[in-house]
């Protein structure tokens, strides 16, 4: 099953691709929303072999997320692999550079089963699946213009 939200930001791509890279602030956030996040690796910089644990609350249960990067092209792309029990995925973030001071930024979710259990939890996103590529485009969407506030800002 797949996710894909796409969005134009007012912003150059080397910025845009710095803002998406800030890993630390994703960390912060999901903390902020309750999940419990570790790094595994002991990297100074973010990269190909990164990696987190995440702990959160998904539908009343508690759930347990591994995430990896497994690919990153700077300043066009990065892929993070996802594991979870019987579930497994990967988040790739895209951005096009359509002028020097704009990028379309494109954000694909994709996820498959491994299990019976997975399968009867995809299953029901499958049923809300317009509801959920909604609410993705709306934080992408959002998110884009957080990024190019920012980079108004500090021009």
């Amino acid at each position: 099953m797949e996710f894909t939200a796409r969005e134009d930001v007012e912003a150059p791509i080397a910025y845009v691709f710095a803002q998406v890279t800030d890993f630390a602030a994703f960390e912060r956030q999901a903390l902020r929303r309750g999940a419990e996040v570790r790094r595994r690796d002991g990297m100074a910089r973010h990269g190909i072999g990164s990696a987190w644990d995440i702990a959160f609350k998904f539908r009343g249960k508690d759930r347990q997320l591994r995430a990896e990067i497994t690919g990153f092209d700077l300043p066009n792309s990065y892929r993070v692999s996802l594991t979870s029990a019987g579930l497994e995925g990967g988040l790739t973030v895209d951005l096009v550079s359509l002028s020097r001071e704009r990028t379309r930024l494109t954000v694909t979710v994709a996820v498959e089963a491994r299990s019976i259990g997975a399968r009867l939890l995809l299953q029901s996103l499958r049923l809300a699946r317009g509801n959920l590529n909604k609410r993705l485009a709306a934080r992408v969407a959002d998110y884009a213009v957080q990024v190019q506030d920012r980079y108004v800002r500090s021009v």
